[in-house]
């Protein structure tokens, strides 16, 4: 495998005007990557599918020549990656790696191409929209059963948080064009991470991890609130979120958590002392930033 990465000054137009279809995305305010084709897929599954895939990974990394003029973060031979969260799930875990790649930082756009694939044309995007939700596997009264029987749990002392989700579920046809919503969630949401990989998309303000220099970063979001129409209203709904103590327990529980996960792979590990409210278009949440250095024979 040969990659090969230059600098792109063909054209200026922000990544989510050139986005092709069925693409591999990660942009956050204009910045990030996105990917066309596919040249390489790894998978893995089970209890040990991420280090089945950082194995796999190493591999592909050191048969890979990189010639690379940028050395920007996402310069050079990149995946994007689709990971389950539950090691008992059935869903494959993966790495994408593309045969084209369009990266932008800072007003710096560069290409990226594998064993010299060119970048295709552009094609029109198709207007898309879902009319639709209905419920999937656990319907409205379940929901409504799960979240009884969550509480009575945690006044029993069994328990001290639960998440509880349902599905909802849309009928789409083959003219869904997945960069038309892409782009309302990039608009609506400039700062969240909007991404879509192998068929999962969507946008999110929490960042699960960063590496860089061996420098560790995460962002921990737990504890929410609606936003208010009038100005004063709202500052005072984000100002009394930092003061609520179900919601500073129950950030409590997630920064502690992402503590425990990080430390063994870490030298040191610290969180903000005292949560921030960070505030969305449609919610404020209590926000904590945790920081660590990472071990030598650990990566992202």
């Amino acid at each position: 495998m040969r990659v090969t990465t230059k600098f792109d000054r063909s054209s200026t137009l922000p990544l989510m005007q050139r986005l092709p279809e069925n693409p591999l995305t990660f942009i956050r305010e204009g910045d990030g990557l996105v990917g066309w084709g596919i040249h390489t897929v790894l998978t893995a599954s089970g209890p040990d599918r991420i280090g089945d895939l950082a194995r796999a990974w190493r591999e592909l990394v050191a048969s890979a020549t990189v010639d690379d003029d940028v050395r920007l973060p996402g310069s050079g031979l990149v995946a994007f990656g689709a990971i389950a969260f539950d090691e008992q799930s059935k869903a494959t875990s993966v790495l994408i790696v593309p045969k084209v790649v369009l990266g932008s930082r800072d007003g710096d756009f560069w290409f990226t191409s594998v064993d010299g694939a060119a970048l295709p044309a552009a094609s029109p995007i198709r207007s898309s929209t879902i009319e639709s939700l209905q419920s999937g596997a656990l319907t409205r009264s379940g929901f409504k059963a799960a979240v009884s029987s969550a509480l009575a749990a945690i006044g029993g002392g069994r328990v001290e948080k639960v998440v509880i989700a349902r599905d909802l579920v849309a009928s789409i046809d083959d003219s869904f064009d997945i960069r038309s919503p892409l782009q309302k969630l990039a608009e609506r949401y400039p700062a969240c991470w909007v991404y879509s990989v192998d068929g999962l998309f969507g946008a999110s303000p929490e960042l699960l991890v960063r590496v860089s220099h061996k420098q560790v970063s995460a962002r921990v979001l737990a504890g929410t609130a609606g936003r208010g129409t009038d100005p004063g209203v709202d500052q005072a709904i984000g100002a009394a979120l930092t003061s609520s103590h179900k919601n500073l327990v129950e950030h409590s529980f997630a920064v502690d958590s992402m503590v425990r996960a990080l430390a063994p792979f870490c030298a040191h590990v610290d969180a903000d002392e005292v949560p921030f409210s960070l505030k969305l278009p449609n919610v404020w949440h209590l926000a904590s930033d945790v920081h660590g250095v990472l071990r030598d024979d650990a990566s992202v």
